[in-house]
């Protein structure tokens, strides 16, 4: 509850609260807080008080602001480590989330120049371009474009290309898998993003890029993720 009495301000007391709230269950998932008003007039607090507690909270992604509609607790976040190097459907499975892709294009095309250099192939050598949407829950969380040699992962098709890559190339294929490197970086939504997201235009995003090795060092898959960064945080730990 609010101290008036406590040399901590009173927005950030308001904003503690309003976390336990959230973590305890009293406010679950989606559902639309009180008003300004509503918390002014139960905490006898001034709305202004109020506003800035939840703009914090705003930015620290515990709730979102829905114009016309309110503010809302936000969905918890998918956290991935970084550390590890695993598909987008074992990363959903292995938190109790149902994953699925909505395939938007299933293409065999040329390698332009850039595509070639990072899969240390030939320009003009045949590459699947696929773009999904991937789903967690039914809930949109990345639109994804993978370009992966033909040469090297023969036989994908439209069916078996919406399920796990990494999956069909170990098990089918009998390939094994080692490492990848990947590049985050932030930017925002545009017209297309939100669209295909179900987000705002100008919302915060993470553009990743990452390809993927065999064992013997060759590339075979490049993907560029884009990713709600309201759905979505990598974690890092980092030891001396």
């Amino acid at each position: 509850m609010i101290n008036k009495n406590s040399p901590v301000p009173i927005y950030h007391q308001l904003e503690e609260y309003i976390k336990q709230q959230i973590e305890t269950g009293i406010l679950r998932e989606e559902a639309v807080i009180p008003s300004e008003r509503e918390f002014a007039e139960v905490f006898q607090i001034s709305r202004m008080t109020v506003r800035q507690a939840i703009n914090n909270l705003v930015l620290e992604g515990y709730l979102t602001r829905q114009k016309g509609k309110g503010t809302f607790v936000s969905k918890k976040k998918v956290e991935q480590e970084l550390q590890g190097m695993t598909s987008f459907t074992e990363d959903m499975l292995s938190r109790g989330m149902n994953p699925s892709s909505t395939l938007l294009s299933f293409q065999i095309i040329p390698a332009d120049k850039n595509t070639a250099l990072d899969l240390k192939i030939e320009d003009n050598d045949s590459v699947y371009k696929i773009k999904r949407i991937r789903l967690a829950d039914g809930a949109p969380m990345a639109l994804e474009t993978a370009y992966i040699p033909v040469e090297i992962v023969p036989g994908l098709t439209e069916e078996n290309s919406n399920l796990s890559l990494y999956q069909y190339i170990e098990q089918h294929l009998s390939l094994s898998i080692s490492e990848a490197t990947q590049e985050i970086e932030a930017s925002i939504a545009d017209s297309d993003d939100a669209e295909t997201l179900e987000i705002n235009i100008g919302d915060p995003i993470l553009l990743i890029q990452r390809i993927s090795y065999l064992q013997d060092g060759i590339p075979f898959e490049l993907v560029k993720s884009t990713f709600r960064a309201d759905r979505y945080r990598f974690v890092h730990t980092m030891k001396r």
